[in-house]
């Protein structure tokens, strides 16, 4: 019949249907129906040079349009090859769909070429794992994306057996309802009233579930209501405009920053966590301030099984519906002193400061300078993540993406790839670390396939700079951190793009501006000394 329907066929379009346009992969013989019924489903199948850079194009994806990110690889060593990535979905908190084929199971019992227990593999790194079949097709798809994207988003795994996507199946059309969104009520809430209500010094951390809900708008409002400044974690940078008076900024990995915003946090009397997940933060956020003395509310949308701190009262809702909810009816008995906060504001500008001549600061400013506003930059983990987190200016969410939960290497320039692909408008750039652009170097041909005009930066020092940096720090030989000094604009060309190496502000404006306008993409070699981090971050 030729309008039956494969199993794959009920699975692509049930991601159609979430909003995924694009999936990301390396094929093998075991995953061709796949592609090919997301192809007839509407969703391009772009193909990848590496499975791990193909689920960071993924996410990539998800970050500007919303929906799920789908990563497909075939069976044994493709499905291994995105181990690391689909880690990184969980503890990033990542709506992928991982979707790997599999020999049947009767075939298993005597065929071993390749053969592992996928399910086996990812079951610890996702929420869900599941194996496809004909008649369940279409639950399983459905119940995929209900568990990947609600409450704190994360991958979701289904093996497809070759026969299984093949195989003619009915729509069972399940599909549950989107919960509705929670807000805080009872004896809590009007605690939480009063607290807020006799608050002085209060401050916010808002984190990543701000960005899941949407709720950016609400922060910005309950923050300017109470005059109450806001830290965010680097995932949620931009939820509000870091320009604005009570923005202080990123926090999660830099010692340097952490002098300048935990003692504000300490000198608190109340401080609200907003959807604050710590999972990004360094051990010198633990247990800052005692919930015995220190009021602490904390909105999130998991409970806190983490322990790096505690609250006196806790709220598993919405963020925006919560914030909402709080301040009704609510007058603030008194803002914190704007002295307070712009002094604070201008230390950290001071401790960051972009007036470098060069070195990765002075990289990371005269970027941020030639790049349009609404620039959507993806970095690689490194110490060049660190100083950018902290100086890299957002107006918007999702507008600096990266690895903050697994911080994995080699993810930056994957990321941007798939930020370009569903928004081919928009500046992109990537800033990795010449070992992260190393690992992932043969992407590049995947961007000139495709015709990517993204920006790639690159941070020449020859190094690990940040594991270089702990071994001098503990006063250790130099060894196993450096490598060879490799022409990184050669490379770039060399795939079919645009290359430049720069060693100051002036060289690295003008192959800025070049790229920007570029018919393909552009990797520029920053030229620095490891050193140059030193006192940084």
């Amino acid at each position: 019949m030729s309008d039956s329907l494969r199993a794959a066929d009920l699975l692509a379009r049930r991601l159609y249907e979430a909003g995924c346009r694009h999936a990301f992969g390396m094929p093998g013989g075991e995953v061709l129906t796949i592609v090919d019924a997301l192809q007839k489903a509407g969703i391009e199948f772009v193909l990848c040079k590496h499975e791990n850079a193909a689920g960071f194009m993924a996410e990539g994806a998800h970050h500007v349009n919303g929906a799920p990110g789908i990563m497909v690889a075939t069976v044994g060593p493709g499905a291994m090859n995105g181990v690391n990535v689909v880690a990184n979905a969980e503890q990033d908190r990542v709506p992928l769909i991982v979707l790997t084929g599999c020999v049947d199971p009767d075939e298993a019992l005597t065929y071993t070429h390749q053969v592992l227990d996928h399910r086996a593999v990812f079951e610890p790194i996702t929420k869900a794992t599941f194996t496809l079949t004909a008649n369940g097709a279409d639950t399983i798809a459905d119940k995929a994306v209900g568990i990947a994207t609600e409450g704190r988003s994360g991958p979701v795994h289904i093996d497809v057996p070759i026969s299984v996507a093949d195989a003619i199946a009915a729509p069972k059309l399940r599909r549950h309802a989107a919960p509705s969104k929670v807000a805080p009520v009872g004896e809590d809430l009007e605690t939480a009233r009063t607290w807020l209500s006799q608050a002085k010094r209060l401050v916010i951390i808002a984190g990543l579930d701000v960005v899941k809900d949407g709720s950016a708008k609400a922060v910005v409002e309950f923050s300017r209501k109470f005059g109450a400044p806001v830290i965010t974690t680097y995932k949620a940078k931009g939820i509000i405009p870091e320009d604005d008076p009570l923005s202080l900024g990123g926090a999660g990995l830099s010692p340097l920053a952490d002098k300048h915003l935990l003692p504000f946090v300490q000198d608190s009397d109340l401080i609200i966590g907003v959807g604050y997940d710590p999972i990004e933060m360094r051990p010198g956020w633990r247990e800052v301030w005692d919930p015995t003395t220190t009021r602490m509310i904390d909105i999130t949308a998991s409970p806190n099984h983490h322990y790096m701190h505690q609250a006196g009262l806790s709220f598993i809702a919405d963020t925006g519906a919560a914030l909402e909810v709080l301040s009704e009816g609510v007058t603030p008995l008194a803002a914190r002193s704007r002295d307070e906060i712009a002094q604070l504001k201008i230390a950290l500008s001071e401790a960051f400061s972009s007036k470098d001549d060069w070195g990765p600061a002075g990289v990371i400013a005269e970027c941020r300078d030639v790049l349009p506003t609404d620039t959507i930059a993806t970095v690689d983990s490194g110490a060049h993540r660190i100083l950018l987190s902290q100086m890299w200016t957002c107006t918007q969410p999702r507008t600096l993406l990266q690895s903050s939960g697994l911080c994995t290497m080699g993810c930056a320039v994957p990321l941007a790839m798939g930020a370009k692909y569903v928004a081919p408008s928009r500046t992109v750039v990537s800033f990795s670390g010449d070992a992260g652009m190393l690992m992932v170097a043969g992407e590049l041909s995947t961007a000139a396939e495709h015709g990517l005009n993204t920006i790639f930066v690159v941070f020449v020092d020859a190094s690990l700079a940040l594991i270089e940096l702990k071994q001098r720090q503990r006063q250790m030989k130099n060894e196993g951190v450096d490598f060879g000094q490799h022409d990184f604009a050669a490379i770039g060309r060399a795939f079919g793009g645009h290359g430049h190496t720069v060693t100051n502000r002036a060289e690295l404006r003008a192959a800025l501006e070049g790229a920007i306008v570029a018919d393909t993409f552009t990797v520029i070699g920053a030229v620095i000394d490891r050193k140059d981090y030193d006192g940084r971050i």
